[in-house]
């Protein structure tokens, strides 16, 4: 065990002792060089699954793999074994100031993958004491949102967005749709201007491409979510950000900044591709596109599909040894980044369990200390988001074949470079009230709480799925469709 505290920023020495040389290239996937599997570029992109193959046969659950040109780390393929990691802090650090080949240079600060592995005073990057403390911010937080208020705005911006596009026949719901919403609701839950938002989502999406301009998109990032701090410090309303404000955590600016970041990357770029790639399996799958005699299967069921098979982050949940350790057979070095496959995990041959109707036991929101805190708002948004283009746009289809669908380029995430479709042309609607729509704010019935300042919170909690709203097509009737 070492005996460097992770909050000291040190990284303890070299330890001794040769790690075992990688499998076979040839059957690795490795580039020859090292014997690992690239995990970036267009061939990797295309077809994940085939890499993850090729680990599982040559190494079994923990695989060498190169995330960038110089960057390597050990990746976890095997379902059981991503558990172990993620359920064993005392095995397993998330300070990624324990990352060795960071710290001696060896990997390169403007290394393309730095901005989405490096250290950051938020609750994805610490352990223990202060993780509890930063966690417990942020799920008290987030908790006092309003889902059905959510379920309103979702609907009311998915409404805004479809009008833009509905009556010209065809678009890109990846950039007009999947890509916009999520931005229009953090925008709502964070009390971020449009203006400050545009920068958030910019600087998030260019990091999460892992490429040459990541270190740029970083700056845009950091400079976006200082603005919004410092305007939240001189006028904080009833939203999220107020509230981390008013916490009795007593969050700094910095970490305030870095809470947001760390927000702003599961709430933007991974629920696009949630609604993305389930947009994609509703309209390519005929267990899924067909009509209700045909037996269509419901929305609910689809996003359990993809995050089982195509979750939107599918290499992630970094994890640094604490000391020379063996995983499942496989020596691992203290300091050298752990990966779990969240994609690859979900995968596993060994798993003969169902993996759609209700079956939930997926990877796809971690598991163990750091679970996603946000799964619950994240399923709504993506599953109002889906039902309300199905609901608009009853007879979408793909406008190009799904094999002809090209994915986004990067290590950790799984994410359509666009989703072009066709569909009849839709009538311009005129502007909705704010009944019709739905919400007009997060907030209707004020109620105290120990944990935000005195002013308007949020209202009781009813279930998140409440109907509302016509259902038409393959949404009707709406309580079925959503599997119920």
């Amino acid at each position: 065990m070492s005996t460097t505290s992770p909050a000291s920023g040190a990284v303890p020495p070299a330890a001794s002792g040769a790690v075992p040389p990688p499998g076979c290239p040839a059957h690795a996937g490795g580039d020859g060089a090292t014997g690992r599997a690239a995990l970036h570029g267009a061939a990797f992109a295309a077809d994940p699954g085939a890499t993850y193959a090729r680990l599982r046969a040559a190494h079994g659950t923990v695989a060498p793999v190169e995330l960038a040109p110089g960057v390597d780390a050990s990746l976890v393929v095997g379902y059981d074994t991503a558990l172990e990691v993620l359920r064993s802090p005392e095995r397993f650090a998330k300070d990624p100031r324990r990352w060795r080949a960071l710290a001696d240079g060896t990997v390169p600060a403007d290394s393309p993958v730095v901005p989405m592995m490096m250290y950051r005073p938020n609750a994805l990057w610490t352990d223990g004491d202060e993780h509890a403390r930063l966690r417990g911010a942020i799920t008290d937080s987030l908790g006092r949102v309003d889902p059905n208020a959510l379920r309103g705005y979702v609907e009311s911006a998915a409404d805004h967005l479809i009008d833009e596009f509905g009556p010209k026949g065809e678009a890109d719901l990846r950039g007009q749709y999947g890509a916009l919403l999520p931005l229009l609701v953090f925008n709502q839950m964070f009390g971020c201007p449009p203006d400050i938002g545009e920068k958030l989502v910019v600087g998030m999406s260019g990091i999460f491409d892992s490429n040459a301009d990541s270190e740029k998109a970083n700056a845009i990032l950091t400079e976006g979510v200082a603005e919004l701090v410092a305007l939240k410090r001189a006028k904080p309303r009833a939203d999220v950000t107020s509230w981390l404000m008013a916490h009795p955590a007593q969050l700094s600016d910095e970490e305030m900044m870095h809470q947001l970041v760390v927000l702003m990357g599961a709430g933007t770029e991974p629920q696009q591709n949630l609604i993305c790639n389930a947009l994609r399996l509703l309209l390519s799958d005929d267990r899924f596109a067909g009509d209700l005699a045909g037996g269509s299967l419901p929305v609910e069921d689809a996003l359990d599909e993809v995050l089982w098979a195509d979750p939107p982050m599918a290499n992630y949940a970094i994890h640094y040894p604490l000391r020379d350790l063996e995983l499942d057979g496989t020596p691992l070095r203290e300091g050298e980044p752990v990966l779990i496959s969240l994609a690859a995990a979900n995968t596993d041959p060994s798993l003969a369990a169902d993996r759609r109707g209700g079956n939930r036991a997926h990877l796809a929101w971690s598991a163990g200390p750091h679970t996603c805190p946000a799964k619950s708002p994240a399923r709504l948004i993506a599953a109002v988001a889906v039902e309300k283009l199905l609901d608009r746009l009853p007879d979408v289809e793909l406008a190009v074949g799904v094999e002809q669908l090209e994915w986004r380029q990067g290590p950790f995430h799984r994410a359509l470079a666009a989703l072009p479709v066709r569909f009849p042309a839709i009538a311009e609607r005129g502007e909705a009230n704010d009944e019709s729509s739905g919400v007009s704010s997060w907030i209707s019935d004020p109620t105290p709480s120990s944990s935000t300042r005195p002013g308007p919170t949020s209202t009781a909690k009813e279930p998140a799925y409440a109907n509302t709203g016509r259902r038409r097509w393959w949404n009707f009737p709406g309580r079925w469709l959503r599997g119920r």
